[in-house]
């Protein structure tokens, strides 16, 4: 297994952990069986996602359809695994941000 499969595999347990209602579905979808599952269902996840202007779809979509896609394709690891990575980081960020901001505001009296 290879360093863009690890690092796949640590992505979709990170995800197991952050959501555990959705833990065995991401356990179920990830074994080799459930491939035939896994593509089309990627595909649509990929497609909901660059339509997420529309209120039932949302972003969130897109880069799971690629993570789930990348498990097929292993051309398409490294550039998923560096894209999670790195929207992960700027989600850190800005909630990072977010709750500075409060806090700042917190000290002056709400201002």
């Amino acid at each position: 297994m290879g360093k863009e499969q690890r690092r796949l595999n640590r992505l979709f347990e990170g995800l197991g952990r952050k959501l555990p209602f959705a833990a065995g579905f991401l356990d179920w979808v990830r074994r080799p069986s459930s491939r035939w599952i896994r593509i089309p269902l990627s595909l649509i996840l990929i497609f909901g996602g660059i339509f997420s202007f529309f209120p039932v779809l949302g972003i969130w979509m897109l880069p799971l359809g690629l993570l789930m896609l990348a498990l097929d394709l292993p051309f398409l690891r490294g550039p998923v695994n560096r894209l999670i990575l790195w929207g992960q980081r700027k989600l850190a960020l800005w909630r990072r941000s977010r709750r500075d901001r409060k806090v700042e505001r917190a000290a002056n009296g709400g201002r």
